[in-house]
C-alpha cells in the first residue's frame, strides 16, 4: 500500500493517472477519490449512491444514463457499476435511455438550436447492443412514452443527464416526480450540458439549467441542487465537480436516517 502523502504527489505527475487507469490496482474507493476512471464523474456518482444505499440497509440500486448516443458512456457506466458492486456488495442495475435515431428537432430557443439540431449523435443500435453486457437495459424511443411504461429494478441512486435539450431534460425529470419508493432519498446526478460547449452560453433560461430551475420552482419538497463546493473536497479538482448535483426528496421516509458510521472518531471532537 502506497502511503497517502506519496500517492498525492505521484498523481500530480503528468501521465501517472492515465497509467494507473491501464493497471487499475488498489481499491475502487481509492481510485474514485483519485479520479482513476475514464469517466470519474460516473465513478463518483455510482460509488456514492451505492455507499449511501448500503448505509441505509439496501441491497441494490438502479443507475441510469439519459442520452446514450454512440454508447461509450453506457459502456463505462457498466464497467464502473460492476467494479463498485463487487467492492461494496451492492447489486447495481444499469439502464440507458435514447431515442435511437439521433436528436429530435428542437422545440424552441430553450433547446439551444444554435448549438444542436435534428439528427445529431445518431446511434448504431445493432453495434451498441452487441457491446452491452447481459442485464443492461437499453430503452429506445421518445421519453414521453418510454419513461411512462418503465419501472426501475431497484431504487434509483445515480442519473447521468446528457440530453442536450431543455425539452428532453424536462421530460426525463418526470422520473423524479414518482413516489419516493422509486429512489434513494438523495440521488446523485451528473449534468453534461451545463459547461461545454462554450458557444452555448448556458444560463438559467435555456438548456438543462432552465429545466433544473423550473423543476425547483415547481416543487417545494423536492429539489435539484449542486453539490456545494464539491471541488474543494476532491484531491484533484476538475470541471466535472461543478456538474454534479443531488436530487433531494425531503419527505422521503429514509431522508433523515442516520448514515454517519458509529465510533468516537465520527462523533467526538479530537483532543
Amino acid at each position: 500500500m502506497i502511503p497517502e502523502r506519496l500517492l498525492r504527489r505521484l498523481t500530480k505527475i503528468p501521465g501517472f493517472r492515465s497509467l494507473w487507469r491501464q493497471f487499475p490496482l488498489g481499491s475502487v474507493a481509492t481510485r474514485v477519490r483519485y479520479d482513476v476512471f475514464g469517466r470519474p464523474h460516473y465513478a463518483y456518482g455510482v460509488y456514492s449512491a451505492a455507499d449511501l444505499a448500503k448505509r441505509l440497509g439496501l441491497s441494490a440500486i438502479q443507475v441510469i444514463e439519459f442520452g446514450v448516443a454512440g454508447g461509450n458512456g453506457l459502456i463505462a457506466l457498466e464497467d464502473i457499476a460492476a467494479a463498485v458492486a463487487s467492492e461494496l456488495g451492492i447489486q447495481i442495475h444499469v439502464c440507458g435511455f435514447d431515442c435511437g435515431g439521433g436528436m429530435p428537432a428542437p422545440d424552441d430557443y430553450r433547446d439551444l438550436p444554435h448549438v444542436w439540431e435534428k439528427g445529431f449523435y445518431t446511434m448504431d443500435v445493432a453495434k451498441l447492443k452487441a457491446r452491452l453486457k447481459a442485464g443492461t437495459d437499453l430503452i429506445l424511443g421518445d421519453l414521453s412514452s418510454t419513461l411512462a411504461s418503465w419501472t426501475p429494478k431497484a431504487r434509483i441512486g445515480f442519473i447521468a443527464f446528457d440530453l442536450d435539450y431543455y425539452s428532453s431534460t424536462k421530460r426525463a425529470f418526470s422520473l423524479l416526480e414518482r413516489e419516493s419508493e422509486n429512489s434513494l432519498p438523495r440521488v446523485y446526478c451528473y449534468f453534461d450540458d451545463v459547461v461545454w460547449p462554450e458557444r452555448a452560453l448556458y444560463n438559467h433560461w435555456v438548456g438543462e439549467l432552465c429545466a433544473i430551475r423550473e423543476f425547483n420552482e415547481a416543487h417545494s419538497t423536492r429539489k435539484l441542487c449542486p453539490i456545494h463546493l464539491l471541488r474543494h473536497t476532491r484531491i484533484h479538482q476538475s470541471a466535472w465537480n461543478d456538474q454534479m448535483y443531488a436530487y433531494h426528496d425531503f419527505e422521503h421516509p429514509l431522508y433523515c436516517t442516520m448514515i454517519t458510521p458509529a465510533g468516537a472518531q465520527y462523533s467526538e471532537l479530537p483532543l
